[in-house]
């Protein structure tokens, strides 16, 4: 099995973990020897998604998708996500009887509640019934995993996720101005569901790091700007560098299905304090590498006495080889 068709609503340049995962991937994938063929937005005609203008949808992909699947042969087909891309590859693998896989990254009901009530309910069956319909669908944790089964999908697998442990390596001298420790960092996006501002209202000592963009950010730095430095967001090194000024990462977020953001953190040496949610209790062990609780800031302050080097070792835990490993064991042939 060397080819894989990969169909996603998730692609630079946007910025989220499911992009991150398959960039890791992507680059594990290519250095085995196999050849992927990416379907993503940026083949079609697109419309902005509603609250989120940098996610575009594919318009009517469908035809499109099964000349791909016809032209390319995979042995495999994998869908990333459940948005438009998503739902016509699964239809056009249901009409030709290919069998398929798929990811449940992100709790997009969880997004979607945040800023429409009433619809949790509808999206779960949704959901599912995306999910169903494959052979495997992969997660990232077993709490993640027994969550799925109890909303009714079955056959899920478990696919860890990693860190690129030579990227986010603390950088002892940054070419940055110094800041006024304590340093607090939120490192994420700033759109609701990852409630950055339970984060900005936090008094905190020192210096409150914002790294980090959206929409919502000019409103957010206009209310908060006097007690949090916003510098936007960073990626690559220059990202590892402003890490690198950190004492203590702090992730408000209540709607993780992993945090990829966590394990980096975590490698730069930072201690992580969250709520003890999915995601950060799958990672976080209490007393070594972080602290969960409700109140942030008795977790963070708390935070100051852990060890970097203790962060850096559960960081190196988490391989994105053993994770592609995981991904191409648990795809399945097409016959």
């Amino acid at each position: 099995m060397k080819k894989i068709v990969l169909v996603t609503d998730a692609w630079a340049p946007q910025v989220n973990g499911v992009v991150r995962v398959q960039d890791a991937h992507l680059k594990a994938l290519k250095a085995r020897g196999y050849e992927v063929t990416v379907i993503e937005p940026g083949q079609f005609r697109t419309v902005a998604l509603p609250f989120y203008p940098e996610i575009r949808l594919a318009l009517f992909p469908r035809r499109r998708i099964a000349r791909v699947l016809a032209e390319e042969k995979p042995d495999a087909v994998h869908l990333m996500t459940e948005g438009p891309l998503g739902w016509a590859a699964r239809a056009v693998c249901r009409k030709q009887g290919i069998p398929f896989t798929t990811w449940y990254h992100t709790h997009l009901q969880l997004y979607v509640n945040v800023r429409l009530r009433g619809l949790l309910h509808p999206l779960n069956a949704l959901l599912r019934r995306f999910h169903s319909a494959a052979v495997r669908t992969m997660v990232s944790t077993a709490s993640l995993k027994r969550e799925l089964e109890s909303l009714g999908v079955t056959r899920v697998v478990i696919v860890p996720l990693g860190v690129d442990t030579e990227l986010f390596t603390r950088n002892p001298a940054p070419p940055l101005p110094p800041l006024p420790k304590p340093v607090f960092v939120y490192f994420s996006r700033l759109d609701p569901e990852k409630s950055p501002e339970e984060f900005l209202r936090l008094d905190l000592p020192g210096t409150k790091l914002v790294i980090g963009d959206s929409a919502d950010r000019p409103r957010l730095e206009q209310e908060y700007g006097g007690k949090n430095t916003f510098v936007g967001f960073k990626r690559g090194q220059e990202l590892v560098d402003w890490l690198s000024l950190g004492d203590v990462f702090v992730f408000p977020s209540r709607t993780e299905t992993f945090g990829l953001v966590v394990v980096e953190a975590l490698a730069c040496g930072l201690p992580v304090a969250a709520h003890r949610v999915m995601g950060p209790r799958d990672i976080i062990t209490e007393g070594k590498d972080g602290y969960l609780g409700e109140d942030l800031k008795e977790a963070a302050l708390k935070c100051l006495e852990l060890s970097p080097a203790d962060c850096r070792a559960t960081a190196l835990r988490y391989s994105w080889d053993a994770s592609a490993d995981a991904f191409i064991k648990n795809l399945v042939p097409i016959q």
